[in-house]
């Protein structure tokens, strides 16, 4: 165990043997000192989306300690820019989850700020609009999204409803990095006295309400009669199953039912211990109800309702799209059913699919590309509501399965998701068009996009500095190594890190903030972007193919797949 590392250590034990005696019994029982480095080997890193991290005790672990940490740093940061600060608190359906909101309630409350929090569990869209309609200072909300169960999660969130902007980050860690929490903690009531002394209220119930009308006054059919479409909806035992069936049933979506596995809020996940819509897995329970039912539609949201995921009953079969093929089909419908403002405006991450910059291009949409993260798209939003030209904004998304268009909500909602996804299944479903089929006709015109994500994961602290390894290859190999490695002509390179553009030898600087993303683009239509993900320790490569003919498309990413899968494979043999 390294010096800082075993100083670390040594002072939790110090501490947790005066403060509470439990976690200091856990802490001294652990010999195993590999375990003890990785709980102990850094700090638990605030990122810009706040902080993420399994369970447990220790510096690099979601606990008691280190949710109270960052609360005391982000309160410092909201005194110090606000007169008379506030904050909305919400919380997800993991284990611990109400424990951190509530810890952190009190905290701020100790602070002088007048804190609100939900009085159960709700989704992460609600707490963006509480956020706005409270008109706070900020939010936090206590998830890990779509993380396995034993993760869990703080996301910050500034006061236009958006998860905080990189500087705002960098200057809540310098009031972190200060923070003695033990001693802190020593100061905090208790958040039952806090409630008592009428410094920390409960949002108010008619909030969620307000929520779910604003949610419908977006819907892009205005059509709330009853309809037959037959629905299977999960919330994968989270936070969705009452404002997804709620908007729903008044949207004239009678016919749904949920399986009882994955009903009621459980942060054990029994069923789908990866609780992601984009993973097959998780969504088996639906599928299985749907083909007893004979449903034509499946939706799925994760724990914290911002992620939405789809089945199509297609041929006899339940086939999932990605969340490229759906933002496809949504923009390709809303550009059909609505009028569009003049000068329309549509956002989406540099990972995801360009397909989508074909449709928009046929519609007149300007498409504007942002970093990874939706707080880029929410911050696209708001300078859009600066410049009073906010009815501009028709639709934004990323590729893992994030949607928006109620500009009331400035991060990805699944609730939003779930009802313009189901009326426009039931648009072509009463037009007897299914949706796979509408793709395919879309693709006819635009050619037939494919895309594919692969995920390498690189746990503690050797695996981060494999991971930084691999990423500092790709940044400095040359354009020719690069074409020789993927088989292909480079033609353009993104660095995102460096901001710069590398198109045949020409530099073009590139106006988003710094961020270690890179894409190539090659001499075939096809990309490869690969960057860290940011809430995970994984390193991931999005492959996008484009061919004449579907079976095109699908051979060509099956060859990046194996010729990418290769390369790695002996990159990491080599650094063994």
């Amino acid at each position: 165990m390294e010096k800082l590392t075993n100083e670390r250590y040594q002072s939790w034990l110090k501490n947790l043997e005066t403060i509470n005696n439990k976690d200091y019994k856990v802490l001294k029982d652990i010999k195993d000192e590999d375990v003890l480095n990785d709980m102990f080997y850094r700090e638990l890193e605030f990122g810009t989306g706040g902080l993420r991290g399994i369970m447990g005790i220790g510096t690099n672990r979601m606990n008691i300690y280190t949710v109270s940490k960052a609360s005391f740093g982000f309160a410092s940061y909201l005194n110090n820019h606000y007169k008379n600060p506030s904050i909305a608190i919400g919380y997800d359906s993991r284990n611990n989850s109400q424990l951190f909101a509530r810890q952190s309630a009190a905290i701020f409350a100790s602070r002088g700020i007048k804190t609100y929090i939900y009085k159960e569990l709700e989704p992460t869209p609600c707490l963006s609009y509480a956020v706005r309609e409270l008109k706070c200072s900020g939010g936090i909300i206590i998830t890990a999204s779509h993380n396995p169960g034993k993760y869990n999660g703080y996301k910050v969130y500034n006061d236009e409803g958006q998860q905080i902007t990189l500087e705002a980050a960098n200057e809540v860690i310098g009031y972190i990095s200060k923070i003695d929490e033990f001693q802190e903690l020593k100061t905090v009531e208790t958040f039952e006295d806090l409630m008592i002394e009428s410094d920390i209220e409960y949002i108010n119930d008619l909030m969620i309400e307000d929520f779910i009308e604003d949610t419908l006054a977006v819907s892009i059919t205005k059509d709330f009669s009853q309809k037959d479409v037959h629905i299977v909806y999960t919330p994968l035992n989270g936070t969705g199953l009452k404002p997804v069936m709620k908007t729903l049933k008044k949207a004239g979506f009678s016919n749904v039912i949920v399986p009882i596995e994955q009903e009621n809020p459980d942060g054990n996940f029994p069923t789908c211990p990866y609780p992601n819509p984009e993973i097959l897995e998780a969504m088996q329970v639906g599928i299985k109800l749907c083909k007893k039912t004979n449903a034509d539609l499946l939706i799925a949201t994760d724990p914290d309702c911002d992620r939405c995921g789809i089945g199509v009953n297609y041929k006899g079969d339940f086939k999932l799209l990605s969340g490229n093929e759906v933002a496809i089909l949504l923009l390709d419908f809303i550009a059909n059913q609505e009028k569009l403002p003049n000068n329309p405006v549509a956002v989406r991450s540099v990972v995801s699919s360009s397909a989508v910059d074909k449709v928009a291009k046929k519609y007149g949409i300007e498409m504007r590309k942002v970093l990874t993260g939706f707080k880029f798209i929410g911050e696209q939003i708001c300078e859009l509501e600066k410049a009073n030209e906010i009815n501009r904004y028709i639709f934004g998304f990323e590729e893992s399965y994030g949607y928006l268009t109620n500009v009331k909500v400035r991060d990805k909602d699944a609730v939003n998701a779930s009802l313009i996804i189901a009326e426009m299944f039931n648009f072509y479903h009463e037009r007897h068009i299914n949706l796979i089929d509408k793709l395919y006709e879309i693709y006819s015109e635009i050619g037939f996009y494919n895309n594919s994500l692969i995920t390498d994961e690189f746990p503690g602290e050797v695996g981060m500095k494999i991971m930084q390894g691999m990423m500092d290859f790709f940044h400095q190999e040359s354009a020719d190594s690069i074409s020789k490695i993927f088989g292909s002509k480079l033609i353009t390179k993104y660095d995102y890190l460096n901001s710069i553009e590398i198109t045949n030898g020409n530099k073009i600087k590139i106006n988003l903030p710094s961020s270690d993303v890179l894409t190539f683009v090659f001499e075939d239509r096809s990309s490869i972007t690969i960057r860290p993900s940011g809430t995970e320790p994984k390193i991931k490569t999005y492959i996008e193919v484009v061919g004449s003919s579907l079976n095109d498309s699908l051979n060509e990413k099956e060859m990046k797949t194996t010729t990418i899968k290769a390369f790695y494979k002996s990159y990491l043999e080599s650094k063994k």
